[in-house]
């Protein structure tokens, strides 16, 4: 995806446009962009345990945090493909057929949620650490 910016250079206005892959995460600026770092933090802490906003190693070094952010939503995305191949065992004596495909399906679309974050926090971590994303034709 290529998003058109206008940015200053030496006091002008210059029109330039960013590139950034497939699964960027919404609501972060490309790398390069004035202020990008600012948004990735907000969003990778968005992807973490709320009592991680109380480490200020994770506030100050965004290299960290995405670090952090990849273990845990990788943590998260174990544990839902976990959940989803008990889900018929456990629950099978205690709710209907009907809430055990429900329950099916929930699991399903969080795995699935999983895996676009965990591919946005990885592109994150990788412009975090200096990867230049090019068009590919």
């Amino acid at each position: 995806m290529t998003v058109q910016m206008t940015m200053m250079c030496d006091g002008e206005q210059v029109e330039t446009s960013l590139y950034v892959p497939p699964g960027w995460p919404e609501g972060v600026r490309p790398p390069g962009a004035p202020d990008w770092e600012a948004t990735a933090v907000a969003w990778l802490l968005d992807c973490c345990p709320a009592d991680f906003r109380g480490y200020p190693v994770l506030r100050r070094h965004p290299v960290v945090l995405a670090g952090f952010a990849a273990q845990f939503v990788e943590s998260q995305y174990r544990a839902s493909r976990v959940g989803l191949a008990g889900v018929r065992e456990s629950l099978g004596d205690h709710v209907p057929p009907h809430v055990i495909e429900s329950a099916v399906e929930a699991w399903q679309e969080q795995g699935a949620q999983l895996v676009r974050v965990r591919r946005a926090v990885a592109l994150v971590e990788e412009a975090l650490r200096g990867k230049v994303f090019i068009r590919r034709l």
